[in-house]
């Protein structure tokens, strides 16, 4: 952790508390709604509001009803069952597929390697909309609008990227001397892969699996545009919820979804520190 030199004028003592003061109060901002939302998913009452009785901590003014609720709803199980089926499948073909792209891109010698990057990283700078449209119009003309598998193959164009990504950035420092000496002891091109590449490569790959597994666990705009009733996730019954009929067990789901982010961000993160240690640079 950076500490304050000795050296330093008071200008500079000032300035380095007050920045950490300044990025707290961001930090709070930027957390204080789900700090807000995860006690509310415990109130006892049909509120969105603290009760008298939750502020002073009385017992009876908590409650578990709205995940009772929540795991006892058929449409609530419908859409979790459906937001792990789509997820899943969207992250092992956007595994596959991003894995795929990024061995080639890293070829030194591979053609238009900018252009095909770009390309391949455009479904995170289109705007969501304009590509929830073109999906629709697109998937309607081929019969796969309102189907698991169109939903499926909407969330690996937008989890894709994210795999790219990571994967190109592992890529790096690959030591190419490897693949080569594996191949000069006889070694196929898959035994290579799977014995030298992969290993090295793995914390990347399964970072951008959980980026990509985020993505398609979270989309709402693609789902409103291709989905259908069957193919509610729970994004979608949420925002359902919202419009339809408001009820504190959105909070409790919100909640879940929150644990669950944390959990996969946090593996992440442990991922990346591990990679790092793997290619002999200091975890920061």
């Amino acid at each position: 952790m950076e500490s304050l030199p000795p050296y330093a004028t008071p200008l500079e003592r000032i300035w380095f508390y007050a920045f950490r003061v300044i990025c707290g109060l961001i930090f709070f901002f930027l957390v204080a709604p789900i700090v807000v939302m995860i006690p509310l998913s415990f109130n006892a009452q049909p509120y969105f509001t603290f009760t008298p009785e939750m502020l002073t901590f009385q017992a009876e003014g908590y409650s578990l009803r709205w995940y009772e609720d929540l795991f006892t709803s058929d449409s609530w199980m419908r859409s979790i069952r459906n937001s792990f089926v789509i997820g899943v499948s969207a992250t092992v073909l956007a595994t596959a597929l991003g894995t795929l792209a990024a061995l080639g891109l890293s070829r030194p010698h591979m053609p238009l390697k900018g252009a095909i990057m770009g390309l391949l990283i455009s479904p995170m700078i289109v705007p969501l909309i304009i590509s929830a449209a073109g999906m629709f119009f697109f998937y309607s003309s081929i019969n796969l609008a309102q189907t698991f598998p169109g939903v499926i193959l909407a969330h690996t164009a937008l989890g894709t990227p994210f795999v790219v990504i990571t994967v190109t950035a592992t890529l790096v420092g690959f030591d190419h001397s490897l693949t080569r000496a594996a191949a000069n002891l006889g070694a196929t091109p898959t035994r290579t892969f799977f014995k030298i590449t992969m290993p090295l490569i793995l914390p990347g790959v399964i970072s951008g699996a959980l980026f990509a597994f985020i993505t398609s666990f979270d989309e709402i705009v693609i789902v409103l545009f291709v989905a259908g009733v069957e193919q509610r996730t729970i994004p979608r019954e949420m925002w359902s919820g919202i419009r339809e009929q408001i009820s504190p067990t959105i909070l409790s789901v919100a909640t879940i979804l929150v644990m669950i982010s944390i959990a996969l961000l946090t593996t992440v993160e442990l991922l990346r520190r591990r990679s790092e240690r793997m290619r002999g640079i200091s975890p920061g």
